[in-house]
């Protein structure tokens, strides 16, 4: 994937200036798809030139306007094309596995610090993700008479926010067995 389909999915959801897409991916496609402020108004600065987004001026009071972008028919059919091309699996690339690995050519102990500061990451990572899905996803009123049709865009998102759950509870189980078989190396042992 590159950063523009992940522009694309973000404006599609909501147009906004450069600076609301790098706080949206800040908040919640950054989580996915890392990029910096200058990559993406760099990525949006081509995606222009190649038309596919548009860019409106909005005026401010006090500030100066700013650039609001949209999703134009052309960057709406390479979404499309991108969505219909099939892509490899991703292959785990893990430093910290090959760290762990490596210990045992060294002090399997001295790695413990290492692991519990991914550990905390990881329970961060997870606690963020648990906040934004009460926040943006309650449970519907089942009292409710009619309850509303499916949403795509709402639970696309919420089924991309789960794999993130649960990826980030599966990280912990293992950095924690991670942890327990080190700890079995200690000077107790």
């Amino acid at each position: 994937m590159a950063l523009e389909h992940a522009i694309l999915v973000s404006l599609l959801e909501k147009p906004g200036s450069g600076y609301e897409l790098a706080r949206r991916f800040e908040r919640s496609i950054g989580y996915f798809w890392t990029a910096t402020h200058q990559q993406i108004y760099r990525v949006l600065k081509r995606m222009e030139d190649d038309g596919w987004v548009d860019a409106r001026t909005v005026p401010q009071q006090g500030r100066p306007d700013k650039k609001e972008y949209s999703v134009a028919d052309l960057g709406r059919a390479a979404l499309s094309s991108w969505l219909h091309d099939p892509i490899e699996p991703e292959s785990v690339r893990h430093d910290l596995a090959v760290k762990i690995r490596g210990a045992a050519f060294d002090d399997p102990v001295a790695l413990i610090r290492e692991v519990e500061r991914h550990r905390q990451a990881h329970r961060d990572r997870l606690a963020r993700y648990l906040a934004g899905e009460a926040r943006d996803f309650a449970a519907p009123d089942s009292s409710a008479p009619d309850p509303a049709p499916p949403d795509a865009e709402r639970e696309l998102q919420h089924v991309v926010l789960r794999g993130g759950i649960a990826y980030e509870r599966m990280m912990i189980d293992w950095l924690d067995d991670v942890l327990a078989t080190l700890a079995g190396f200690g000077p107790d042992r």
